[in-house]
């Protein structure tokens, strides 16, 4: 039987407990606002909190980040509108990843298995060229590989293979992801 009252996650420090909650009014007032500041404004603040963030990043209004000292994102990153970035622990994004609107990318979850319900935490790593789809789910502990595709409305619950496209609840292999190069 589940008994809540025995939850203890005080094993988990994500920061100075001040810097959260400058943070937690900085994320209010500039990323989870729908008022469109400059994607630089919002790079800079990342920066000043310890995220380590490439060139060309563009971050949409009403983006949601929990803490971006646990966050790496590469060059030419796209993070559109109602994206939420719940990073309890690392979240690394390569070079040339979009995220589309409404996106959620979460690192922390809960172990069923237990009375207590122990709060688990486990990092996600995105990798060059991948796309999640508008209102995708990525779970904890997931890598998404070089170019895999997660489509719309799935859910990553395991790694995606590179150049694979995946789409569903969970999320499934449904065919090979072929760029054109142009020619």
């Amino acid at each position: 039987m589940v008994d809540l009252s025995k939850y203890d996650n005080s094993w988990y420090d994500p920061g100075n407990k001040i810097k959260i909650l400058i943070w937690y009014f900085i994320n209010l007032l500039f990323f989870k606002t729908s008022i469109p500041y400059p994607s630089k404004i919002k790079v800079l603040l990342l920066r000043i909190f310890g995220a380590k963030i490439g060139k060309n990043v563009v971050i949409k209004p009403c983006v949601n980040i929990k803490y971006p000292w646990f966050l790496k994102i590469g060059d030419n990153v796209w993070i559109g509108e109602n994206v939420w970035i719940d990073n309890l622990t690392t979240v690394e994004i390569g070079n040339n990843v979009c995220i589309s609107q409404g996106a959620y990318i979460f690192t922390g979850n809960h172990n069923y298995k237990t009375q207590s319900f122990d709060l688990i935490i486990k990092p996600v790593i995105i990798e060059d060229g991948v796309w999640i789809g508008a209102k995708a789910i990525v779970c904890p502990g997931v890598r998404c590989k070089s170019h895999s595709i997660l489509s719309v409305g799935s859910v990553a619950t395991k790694d995606l293979e590179e150049y694979t496209v995946y789409q569903g609840n969970p999320a499934v292999p449904k065919r090979k992801r072929i760029i054109d190069d142009g020619t």
